[in-house]
């Protein structure tokens, strides 16, 4: 696992970030295709990992980065989707939170709800001035949550590995 300074917070059981939001898409939600339009699902998303990155920190934390954004499923109007999110991984300053996006049919509610999208971002905490601040560890507490810290790792040694071979490229 990832070292933090003695200056972070103690950790918090990565169960104590978990959030979900609900809502019912309207006619306004949608698109020129009469489905859900992928940015109304954007917010949501980040709106549920916000919440999540800002428990876990205990204050305000703010997007830096989308990694990954996969759109499954189209939603329509009349379903009732929830996000689910959770903080899978912190750094000293940053986060990543998973952001899972499930959608009960209005037209056939007793079905299992559809998997619509999936999504990992990364949080950094921020200070009332704005400036990165230290975010208390993520103590995984299943293989589940083994498995996400993990692969929150690879994700973010590529995200490293892409800014330097941009950087490099750019330079060179």
């Amino acid at each position: 696992m990832t070292e933090h300074p003695s200056a972070a917070p103690p950790g918090k059981p990565t169960s104590y970030s978990r959030v979900t939001l609900s809502r019912i898409m309207t006619a306004v939600d949608v698109n020129l295709y009469g489905t859900v339009h992928g940015g109304v699902l954007m917010k949501f998303v980040d709106d549920v990992a916000g919440a999540a990155a800002a428990r876990h920190s205990g204050g305000t934390a703010v997007t830096a980065a989308i990694d990954e954004i996969v759109f499954s499923e189209a939603v329509r109007v009349g379903d009732l989707v929830h996000a689910h999110a959770q903080v899978n991984w912190t750094g000293q300053t940053s986060m990543e939170v998973g952001v899972r996006v499930v959608a009960e049919r209005w037209d056939s509610a007793e079905d299992e709800p559809v998997r619509v999208a999936t999504a990992y971002l990364v949080f950094v905490g921020v200070d009332v001035g704005g400036a990165p601040r230290a975010v208390r560890p993520v103590l995984p507490e299943t293989p589940e949550d083994e498995r996400r810290f993990r692969e929150a790792e690879i994700r973010r040694a590529h995200r490293l590995a892409k800014r330097r071979a941009i950087q490099a490229h750019r330079a060179g």
